[in-house]
């Protein structure tokens, strides 16, 4: 069984205009964390996963999911 988890922070980051820096700075991480956490090397502690949903004013399952999120623009259109 895999432990991964998956995110959605760098989608969000772009959305909102928000660079790596600017985040670890609100977050009071090393800018090379946020990175790591992008890309699935480096799973968020609860404390951690909380604080970037709070930072991007969302529910926390809109970040992380222990499934990976569907790709934008991949829906399935049914008959």
């Amino acid at each position: 069984m895999s432990e991964s988890v998956y995110n959605r922070i760098a989608m969000l980051r772009a959305e909102r205009g928000v660079s790596r820096r600017q985040l670890s700075e609100a977050l009071g991480i090393h800018y090379q964390t946020v990175g790591y956490l992008e890309r699935g090397e480096y799973s968020p502690s609860l404390y951690l996963a909380l604080r970037i949903a709070q930072y991007f004013e969302v529910p926390v399952e809109v970040v992380f999911s222990t499934d990976p999120f569907p790709r934008l623009g991949s829906t399935e259109q049914s008959a």
